[in-house]
């Protein structure tokens, strides 16, 4: 069992506890515009901004909760349709990824799982180097998903190398920081004493190659309701 799979068994264990698997509610899920996904923030090279990424919506009871992913379409369904969804399909991932982030912000078990906008990707970034001192003291970062703010926040404080499979930015150069490609991978982990991990690996099947008992943080929405349910610490502070 994959940890997505393992994350799954435990959501779809509360869903049942909370009675929510026979009741005829639908969950729908549709892909947002860049404006409706993060407004306009400083900067113009965040992936949904280049039509890399989607930001996928879930509303379940008055609840919304999101996940990034390259593989969108929309989704209507019963809880329990998506508690069988086949998780080795990337569109199928993203659904339950974003469904479980409604349902858990609807039962009051996660936070911020709707993405910030206009100026709080820059806020986030701007405090996210004093979040690691604090946290961890002053490791190397080993930083998997390119999001430029952070790389510009913390590379003028900490070694790091960062991670990225878009082939437009790889070999780039972004504040002092080269974008290395996924053959880096084990190099990276192997080096890095701090996992800085994007929550759209859960949501795109590969969150299992940085979970190596290495200290990890994950950051943004996607991840809300998984890192609840499996005790992961998640660096999000300016979500909704």
């Amino acid at each position: 069992m994959n940890t997505l799979e393992k994350v799954r068994a435990r959501a779809v264990a509360i869903w049942e506890e909370a009675g929510l698997m026979d009741e005829r509610i639908e969950v729908t899920a549709a892909p947002l515009t860049v404006e409706q996904a993060i407004g306009k923030p400083e900067g113009h090279d965040f992936p949904i901004q280049k039509g890399k990424e989607k930001l996928m919506e879930a509303r379940f009871k008055g609840a919304r909760g999101q996940a990034f992913t390259d593989t969108y379409g929309n989704y209507r369904g019963k809880l329990s349709d998506i508690s069988r969804l086949d998780l080795t399909d990337a569109r199928s991932k993203a659904v339950f990824v974003a469904t479980l982030n409604a349902v858990m912000r609807s039962l009051d078990r996660a936070e911020g799982t709707i993405h910030c906008k206009d100026a709080g990707p820059a806020e986030c970034a701007s405090r996210i180097a004093a979040h690691i001192r604090e946290k961890h003291g002053s490791p190397k970062i080993g930083m998997a998903g390119y999001q430029p703010a952070m790389i510009k926040a913390l590379s003028g404080e900490f070694e790091m190398r960062v991670l990225d499979l878009d082939p437009d930015n790889i070999g780039q150069v972004r504040h002092g920081v080269r974008i290395e490609g996924g053959e880096a991978t084990e190099d990276v982990l192997a080096w890095a004493g701090l996992l800085l991990v994007t929550g759209t690996t859960l949501a795109n099947g590969s969150i299992d190659l940085f979970l190596t008992g290495k200290p990890i943080v994950f950051y943004g929405t996607t991840i809300a309701g998984a890192a609840e349910l499996m005790g992961w610490e998640r660096y999000c502070p300016c979500g909704s």
